[in-house]
């Protein structure tokens, strides 16, 4: 009987263990919860997966179908879009409707969500993503674990697993709670030190900036500012509104995510509370934080390189621009062709010449945190 009874102790002390493990708050406690595998199906998958903290939160993994898109808990499903940052979201305001009509906020590249909290909600029960049946079964696992038992508890009500809702609730909104916190959003990259009078810009740094935001030579500025005046702290580099940049389909992502071919991403317009069809094709404006180390690019990831994204717009405005430098083909036509932003006259400019697109790419690489710079090229 000693075996049994030296296991029955050791189990007794695991268990005493675990509980007297104290999880002060909602932050502690989403944090906990960010970096769990056991939340999703086959226990292979945390939040922190396809928003991985050492990549500027976003899924560095290989597939099937390159870095595009996710690879989900069972080992084979694929999404169709890429996964977006997960750094500096608390400043994407809840989706709303604004005096000029236009969308903006929200969570996701469609603004579905309206917050983090539903944001966080989501990927555990996607049958693509984390694959978890129902949220009874997500709570019966957290309930296996007697620290968060205990901090559930706590933090919310004795009663809170009496009601799976109530109680998953609860926990999309401590790992909101943990997203809120300056881990993800440190405002220490290069060009907050330069406007702290810590560092200098380079020539060519400082020449993207101005062309950045030139209110005459680029359309940066249209979109990738939240402040009134550029040069700003704590500038994000989103306005978060929506727009159809004519993005083409990534034909690679099709052919191995089982998504149909001629299936057709309407992007806003799938948001359930957008029903006029002027929203088709439309995307959040992605905020510009790390965005030299957070490839690939667009909501689809078809660019693979942050110059190819801008040689891109500049297509727009400039014939000579009439080849894709990754495939080193014409530019393939827009997903969704109508509703193009860069079609209109808002978005004309000047064409950029080579040391200019060279030049924003430059600045942008300063918009990288502090921690990421090693992985700059």
């Amino acid at each position: 009987m000693k075996p049994l009874l030296s296991c029955l102790a050791l189990l007794s002390c695991f268990s005493s263990a675990q509980a007297d493990t104290t999880i002060p708050d909602k932050e502690t406690l989403g944090k906990a919860l960010y970096f769990d595998v056991n939340l999703s199906k086959n226990r292979t998958q945390s939040c922190a997966t396809c928003h991985d903290p050492s990549r500027g939160f976003v899924d560095h993994r290989d597939t099937p179908a390159g870095k595009a898109v996710s690879l989900g808990d069972d080992g084979v499903s694929l999404g169709d879009r890429n996964a977006p940052t997960a750094a500096y979201a608390r400043f994407s305001p809840d989706f709303h409707l604004n005096p000029k009509g236009q969308y903006v906020g929200g969570q996701f590249h469609d603004g579905r969500e309206a917050d983090l909290k539903g944001q966080a909600g989501g990927p555990p029960l996607n049958s693509i993503e984390m694959g978890m049946p129902d949220k009874a079964e997500v709570m019966a696992r957290l309930q296996a674990n007697l620290s968060y038992a205990t901090a559930f508890k706590q933090l919310f009500n004795e009663a809170i697993f009496s009601d799976p809702e109530q109680a998953y609730a609860a926990m999309a909104d401590s790992i909101a709670a943990f997203e809120k916190t300056d881990f993800f959003a440190p405002f220490d990259a290069k060009y907050d030190r330069y406007l702290r009078g810590e560092v200098q810009l380079t020539k060519e740094e400082s020449l993207g900036e101005s062309l950045f935001f030139s209110e005459q030579f680029t359309n940066c500025h249209q979109c990738h500012k939240l402040n009134t005046f550029g040069g700003s702290p704590e500038e994000t580099f989103s306005n978060y509104e929506y727009h159809n940049l004519g993005v083409p389909v990534n034909k690679t992502a099709r052919q191995h995510n089982g998504v149909a071919a001629d299936f057709v991403d309407q992007g806003l317009l799938a948001n359930p509370q957008v029903k006029d069809e002027k929203h088709s094709g439309k995307f959040k404006v992605a905020t510009l934080r790390n965005i030299a180390i957070t490839a690939p690019y667009m909501h689809n990831g078809i660019f693979q390189d942050l110059k190819t994204v801008v040689l891109f717009y500049d297509q727009f405005n400039n014939p000579k621009r009439d080849l894709n430098p990754e495939t080193h083909t014409a530019w393939a036509k827009p997903e969704v062709d109508k509703n193009v932003a860069l079609k209109t006259e808002e978005f004309k400019a000047p064409a950029l010449t080579d040391k200019e697109v060279d030049a924003l790419v430059a600045f942008m690489k300063t918009l990288t945190d502090q921690r990421y710079e090693h992985l700059l090229k």
